[in-house]
């Protein structure tokens, strides 16, 4: 499976190979070929209004010598990830999570106001090790979202429109090589590896976020 390292602000995780890789991340969006996912820890003070985020991102990239890289933004630490592997039949999945409740949204309502929180953001990468279709891919994704959907819910983040589903700026990146197998939905082994993965990755997150933030608050 593919390897994690931890060089703070940025966490990155080695596919092992290069891979066709889904996402509607910062850098390289959509449908591309890349062999890493990163994350790029920010804070507030990093990020002025004026800013051109997704230059910023590029030249912070370069700087690293990884601009062919799908990249994330987080104010998570990202120390704080969460790493979970989860096996069906022949089919591995391993995910990646950084998962911060501080900007939460329940689907179909929204917060009045985020302007002067951090942006908590939640950020999946999820590799599998079954060679899929686009079409297949497209429906790992379908199914990732559900499971990181479903952790959320089961951590009980309550916001003042309900209990939260997701954050408004979360992203997901699924990585798979290119293959035959067509359908990765819950019925077959891989939706059942990914929808494993990515909840544990994502649960624990949340949960660990809710502690820490609990103890702040009563500190």
């Amino acid at each position: 499976m593919g390897a994690v390292k931890l060089e703070r602000p940025w966490l990155e995780f080695d596919l092992g190979a290069p891979m066709q890789v889904l996402s509607w991340a910062v850098n390289r969006p959509g449908l591309v070929t890349a062999r890493r996912i990163l994350w790029r820890e920010v804070k507030n003070r990093d990020l002025p209004r004026d800013l051109d985020v997704e230059d910023w991102l590029a030249q912070e990239l370069a700087r690293r010598g990884a601009s062919d890289a799908v990249a994330f933004l987080t104010s998570r630490d990202v120390r704080c990830y969460s790493e979970t592997k989860a096996a069906a039949g022949g089919v591995e999945a391993q995910a990646v999570a950084t998962v911060g409740l501080s900007n939460g949204e329940r689907v179909g309502r929204r917060v009045a106001d985020y302007a002067s929180r951090d942006w908590g953001t939640i950020n999946v990468a999820l590799r599998l090790s079954a060679g899929l279709t686009q079409a297949a891919l497209i429906e790992a994704m379908s199914i990732a979202v559900q499971a990181r959907t479903v952790a959320v819910i089961d951590a009980g983040h309550m916001l003042p429109t309900g209990r939260a589903t997701g954050t408004g700026t979360d992203c997901v990146a699924v990585a798979a090589p290119s293959g035959s197998l067509a359908y990765a939905g819950l019925h077959t082994e891989a939706g059942e590896a990914i929808g494993r993965a990515v909840y544990e990755a994502v649960l624990s997150g949340a949960l660990e976020w809710k502690t820490t933030n609990r103890r702040a608050e009563h500190a």
